[in-house]
């Protein structure tokens, strides 16, 4: 055999080019284009629009919205409205304000999605960084915070809230930094008028309305934009009792000068020129990974992040040609795109400033590729040949460029790495952990990662010495920033107890697969609105991968689920009745709300009789013998279509779900149920009842979203039979069936009789047995 002339695959390797996975920013842009012009956020509700100003998207320069710019009159509302909320808010039992924490987390959760789309694009930063640290951590923090708000008023006796907080936060993590500040904030009882960053104010005014669905008491948490100017007058406002501030070290030293002498509690996290120490043992290609993660984080735009590389000098030669092979394979482009790296700088001012320092700062600048054309692009940046005084060593940058330099000793390595009026973080790469743990201790920093960088937690308190300001956030230590020690600052806050009661438990409707609760691929969240008009819940916005699980999991549960005898099958169908009439009253309720029905009541009594009929025909729907013209008989057997996709009707929402699932499960199929977009909270709380039934799991899979789903789920090739109680989807389902042919129904609702469901559920399977000579 002739061989064939292929390339290497090392060559292979080599080549491969990237292909784009943009992330779509039509919810984000859906959202603002809901609101128009943003007001501020003021006593439980959106203010008229003033002044505005506009919000651009730094990789295109495009704008995204308009929002105000806060008056003083419109910050004395939201320091009014904050005191006036005080009493009853500090009032409320660690439990109240726990439960209103756990609802803020659950929502971030719900909406992670569309949170995350809205910072990439407000900051440009790339979106899997958004999506998988920024939005998660913020949600642990609320968790977090919840359990803090429990505990605190047992665990810290004698402790009380401090009162009315101003919070301002940076550009660099909006949402993050919101949850630093006020989930620990009004887990002690204070209440909170918080501040944007001017470049960065569309996820504050996201969260505001996080809070309105929460349930949050008017004036508990109230968000003002706008620039400097607003924060200024935040800090020197008589009724704020507390300032806590992210950001630069030059605003951080006013803020000081303004509220000193004056009794305001102060916490302030301030810049950094964190250094990053490589010793000669340290596993190199670790140390380079975790200083991508460090400096090209968020494009360096990190109060600690690891900008001065300190290497020791044995080695210094061979891990920059590491980390220069490293930097030619980051990817600078499209903060949408998932196989982004390095997104864009958050405005073109801060954009001018990182260009400006490199053009004046001298050393040996390598830079790995040109910034696209357009857009606040900066590409990522090595400087060596810098000595320890140069202003690039010492000055925060702020943008994607690491500055080196080289030590010989442990000695001197301390000694380089304290050299700054910092003292933010630091992270000291060594296998030898004595080595280690002998340099951390003399390190002039708040946080020291051994092997590792950019570690957080909500456990763990965050912050920094020196210039780089004091207090801490995160942990009890950071929740005691935001109480009143016994004994301590003058006067007490006014409580009035009970005012504040504790909000209703969130419960989160997730997916059903496989027999488990499930949260959707997406991170996205869709609202269940009442026929008025009221917010009920959320439900997760099914997609293509939520299909593909269920899919896979009704195929496993389907050969010994049709395996069982239908006396089997039945046991189950009857339990399952038996569990949603414990609950008929809850589920009537809950069909009422969602969908103004007036027979909601006798839509479940329906429901609970079609799976007693179910049950019935489980053993019962028998098949025929043939009269053939042979010596012999051919048998008829009704056997079962295998994996059955339901598209559930709007009308009637619950008894057709049932219906539909009782019917294809008592025949031996399995299911896989796309919820009614009128009632999906009927069939949310339906999984719970499957639970708790015996019935195995992933025979039944529930997913909920829009009427999308309906060509995915068609479209599947390892679906054999697709049911959809929508004649206005009948093209696309068929169409998306061609693939393996699957069987259809395309029907209105055809109403009580289980004759079409029955032979919807079957295939006849003949088998001729012939007999005599």
């Amino acid at each position: 055999m002739a061989e064939r002339n292929l390339p290497e695959t090392s060559a292979l390797m080599e080549s491969m080019a990237y292909g784009p996975a943009p992330e779509s920013p039509s919810p984000a842009l859906d959202w603002i284009a809901e609101h128009g012009r943003f007001g501020c956020f003021v006593a439980g509700a959106f203010e008229e629009p003033g002044a505005t100003f506009e919000t651009r998207n730094p990789a295109t320069g495009e704008v995204l919205a308009h929002v105000t710019q806060a008056d003083a009159d419109t910050v004395a509302r939201a320091v009014a409205a904050a005191r006036a909320a005080l009493p009853g808010w500090a009032g409320a039992t660690g439990h109240a304000r726990a439960r209103l924490l756990y609802a803020i987390a659950r929502l971030v959760q719900k909406q992670a999605k569309l949170l995350a789309v809205l910072e990439t694009l407000d900051t440009g930063k790339p979106i899997r960084e958004s999506r998988d640290i920024d939005v998660p951590l913020a949600v642990r923090h609320f968790y977090y915070h919840a359990g803090l708000a429990q505990l605190w008023p047992e665990e810290l006796p004698g402790h009380s809230p401090i009162g009315v907080c101003g919070q301002i936060v940076p550009w660099n993590f909006p949402l993050l930094m919101l949850a630093w500040k006020v989930a620990p904030a009004l887990a002690a009882g204070n209440t909170v008028v918080l501040k944007p960053a001017e470049y960065t104010p569309l996820s504050a005014l996201m969260f505001a309305q996080l809070c309105q669905q929460a349930g949050v008491p008017a004036g508990v948490v109230n968000i003002v934009t706008g620039d400097g100017d607003v924060g200024e007058r935040i800090v020197a406002h008589d009724g704020i009792d507390k300032i806590a501030f992210t950001g630069s070290t030059e605003v951080g030293r006013r803020i000081r000068k303004i509220t000193a002498g004056r009794g305001k509690a102060l916490t302030l996290e301030l810049g950094g020129k964190s250094p990053y120490l490589v010793f000669e043992d340290a596993d190199l290609d670790s140390a380079v990974e975790g200083l991508v993660d460090s400096i090209w984080l968020n494009q360096g735009q990190v109060c600690c992040a690891g900008a001065r590389l300190l290497v020791q000098e044995g080695i210094a030669a061979s891990f920059y040609d590491k980390l220069k092979t490293r930097m030619r394979h980051l990817r600078l482009g499209d903060p949408l795109d998932k196989c982004t790296d390095v997104g864009a700088i958050v405005d073109p001012a801060q954009l001018a400033r990182v260009t400006g320092m490199v053009a004046q700062g001298g050393g040996d600048v390598f830079q790995p590729c040109q910034a696209p054309g357009t857009g606040c692009f900066y590409p990522p940046t090595l400087i060596t040949g810098l000595s320890p005084a140069d202003r690039l060593m010492q000055e925060e940058i702020f943008g994607p460029v690491l500055v080196a330099t080289t030590f010989r000793t442990p000695a001197e390595a301390v000694a380089l790495a304290n050299d700054t009026r910092y003292g933010l973080a630091a992270s000291i790469w060594s296998e030898t952990l004595p080595l280690a743990l002998e340099v951390a201790p003399k390190l002039a920093a708040g946080v020291v990662w051994v092997n590792g960088a950019n570690m957080f937690d909500a456990a763990v308190g965050f912050g920094g010495l020196r210039e780089s300001g004091f207090g801490r956030e995160g942990g009890w230590e950071g929740l005691t920033e935001y109480l009143r020690a016994p004994g301590g600052r003058p006067e007490a806050v006014p409580v009035t107890p009970g005012v504040v009661g504790p909000a209703p438990l969130d419960r989160t409707a997730k997916m059903f697969i496989g027999g488990r609760q499930t949260r959707p691929d997406s991170g996205e969240s869709l609202l269940v609105r009442a026929s008025g008009g009221q917010l009920l819940g959320h439900v997760g916005a099914g997609n293509r991968k939520d299909i593909r699980n269920a899919v896979e999991a009704a195929r496993k549960a389907q050969p010994a689920w049709a395996g069982l005898s239908g006396h089997a099958r039945a046991q189950v169908l009857y339990y399952i009745a038996e569990n949603l009439s414990a609950r008929s009253e809850e589920f009537t309720e809950r069909l009422a709300a969602q969908t103004g029905a007036g027979d909601a009541g006798q839509q479940v009594a329906r429901s609970l009789e079609a799976l007693f009929a179910c049950a019935a025909w489980s053993d019962k729907y028998d098949g025929r013998i043939k009269d053939v013209p042979m010596r012999g008989v051919a048998l008829g057997f009704n056997v079962p279509v295998g994996v059955v996709g339901v598209l559930c009707p709007s009308v009637p929402a619950l008894e057709g779900a049932i219906t539909a699932m009782g019917a294809a499960i008592a025949m031996g199929n399995t299911c896989v149920l796309v919820a009614p977009e009128t009632a999906p909270l009927s069939l949310t709380d339906f999984y719970q009842v499957l639970e708790t039934s015996d019935l195995p799991g992933g025979v039944a899979n529930i997913v909920t979203g829009r009427t999308v789903l309906a060509e995915t789920l068609a479209g599947h090739l390892d679906v054999d039979a697709v049911w959809a109680f929508a004649p206005e989807l009948g093209q696309a389902v068929e169409a998306a069936s061609c693939g393996n042919l699957k069987r259809t129904w395309i029907t209105p609702w055809p109403g009580r009789d289980l004759g079409p469901f029955l032979r919807a559920a079957t295939e006849v399977r003949t088998v001729w047995i012939p007999w005599g000579a």
